[in-house]
């Protein structure tokens, strides 16, 4: 499982705490969150995506973080669910991924989470609803996340070719509904700030 090259394509969603749109997306963490910390959590949807010859197409994840202020500054808090459908090599592969020791765009998660709280194989759905990204880990996240609307109301409102290390394109979005609750927190986050990128990560 060293050195193996690795790419996933797909989509994810993400809603914090921060009350406007998140500034660590234009400030790349030079910038604190709104409220000081950010408590998140993201899910991904990959369409298609391998980690040497372990297939990860169709699967679905989700992630929390906990970061103490600062982005750049690291100390984060991170955990991982893992689709239940995943064979045991996927999880093996998608362990390595988002725990950056596979290199390549996820790398900098080796260096800036301090504390990693596991990983839980649980049954994930992630759906599209018209403009609506619906994210369920039964009882565990439950997410809606709508796109914001730009002045031409048939387009979303979307950064564009940024550095931020997720995605280039983002599109700004609100939480709906955003209720998280697992490994020792209940986060309810309805109103807040969310993204939705697309999912082009690889390495390593």
């Amino acid at each position: 499982m060293t050195d193996q090259s690795w790419a996933m394509k797909g989509e994810l969603v993400l809603s914090c705490n921060c009350t406007v749109f998140c500034p660590c997306v234009l400030s790349l963490g030079s910038h604190p969150p709104t409220e000081g910390y950010c408590q998140t959590w993201a899910g991904f949807r990959i369409d298609a995506g391998h980690f040497g010859e372990v297939d990860l197409s169709g699967l679905n994840l989700g992630l929390i973080m906990e970061i103490p202020g600062y982005m750049s500054r690291g100390n984060w808090t991170a955990g991982l669910f893992i689709d239940k459908r995943a064979s045991v090599y996927a999880v093996k592969a998608l362990t390595k991924i988002f725990t950056g020791k596979a290199g390549g765009t996820t790398s900098l998660l080796s260096i800036l989470v301090g504390k990693f709280l596991g990983v839980e194989q649980v049954p994930i759905t992630y759906e599209t609803r018209d403009r609506t990204r619906v994210f369920q880990i039964p009882r565990i996240i439950d997410g809606a996340v709508t796109p914001v609307l730009g002045k031409d109301r048939e387009k979303d409102t979307v950064i564009s070719n940024s550095e931020y290390w997720i995605a280039s394109e983002i599109i700004v979005a609100k939480s709906d509904k955003s209720k998280m609750r697992a490994f020792g927190r209940n986060w309810n986050f309805a109103g807040r700030s969310a993204e939705i990128c697309k999912l082009d990560w690889r390495g390593p």
